[in-house]
């Protein structure tokens, strides 16, 4: 009975503390109201100001969350103080000061990423759109966001990768101008004159719809091959990969077309062979218009 008491009262005493917290936490409700509605202000406001300037959009979303994030903690500070008044701002910041050390050992691939997302933002000439290359990851950038970034093969499969992956490796960004240099190699036979092969290689590429005739269109005889002198013809055109695919076929397409009529020959690979010792050679016997196995003659005789 003597328990039942003892439980009875302090169910009453925790209810009467209860009530009488009900106003402050009113209060900090409505502080924690006010901090949202402050809070969307600030990020309208904020991307309103930062669409008028040259600023990236990766950036404009980072200084959004920024601001967000400290004007949330700002208001949840200011909440917690209003309810427990014997906790001040600095009771948590120490507190979480201590426990920062437990919770960083636990989500240490989470803040890296973060940290690196972050990074990204600010030090990588990376946009939205581009096409990048990362060690045996590839695709055009969709989405940047604070933990990682989000990459569409030309197939279309959706990668998403770690921020911390693109930032400790080196990135290829092919689109971060609008051309690039290409290249193929052409070989011609051993007896043609290169200078005259130079001059019509060049000429076809010249002609290739969708490269820019205005920029150097290299023809360079670089190796003898096996079977062939070989060139290394190089052209500039647009860095996205559907005109780099263009591009070549059309320059590929455009100097087989060009030897063809030059009467230049384009070698396939040759093979010699050779022997210790001297093959022995027999015609077979031919009866009538066709020619009989050997085996067949003594079949006959048998």
């Amino acid at each position: 009975m003597n328990l039942v008491n003892i439980l009875f009262h302090r169910l009453w005493e925790m209810a009467t503390e209860f009530i009488k917290l009900l106003p402050q936490m009113a209060i900090a409700l409505l502080v924690l109201v006010a901090t949202w509605a402050i809070v969307r202000f600030s990020r309208r406001l904020a991307e309103r100001m930062l669409s008028q300037t040259d600023t990236r959009g990766t950036l404009v979303n980072l200084g959004e969350t920024l601001i967000g994030v400290a004007i949330w903690i700002v208001g949840i500070l200011i909440a917690m103080s209003i309810v427990v008044p014997s906790v001040t701002p600095a009771n948590i910041l120490a507190v979480l000061g201590l426990g920062s050390v437990a919770v960083g050992f636990a989500f240490k691939d989470i803040f890296e990423n973060f940290l690196a997302g972050i990074l990204i933002m600010l030090r990588k000439p990376m946009r939205i759109g581009d096409m990048i290359e990362c060690q045996d990851v590839a695709g055009r950038v969709e989405n940047i966001s604070l933990r990682d970034t989000h990459l569409r093969h030309l197939s279309n499969e959706l990668v998403v990768v770690p921020n911390s992956f693109l930032f400790k490796n080196p990135v290829k960004i092919l689109t971060d101008e609008t051309q690039r240099r290409y290249s193929v190699t052409v070989g011609v036979g051993y007896d043609v004159d290169l200078d005259a092969a130079a001059a019509v290689i060049e000429k076809a590429v010249r002609s290739v719809e969708g490269i820019d005739a205005d920029k150097r269109i290299d023809v360079f005889a670089t190796e003898f091959g096996d079977s062939s002198m070989n060139f290394t013809v190089r052209w500039w055109a647009g860095s996205k990969p559907i005109e780099m695919h263009r591009t070549r076929d059309g320059v590929v397409r455009a100097v087989k077309r060009a030897l063809d009529e030059a009467g230049m020959e384009i070698p396939f690979p040759y093979r010699t062979l050779t022997f210790k010792e001297a093959l022995p050679l027999t015609r077979a016997k031919e009866t009538g218009d066709h020619a009989r196995p050997a085996g067949d003659e003594d079949d006959k005789r048998e």
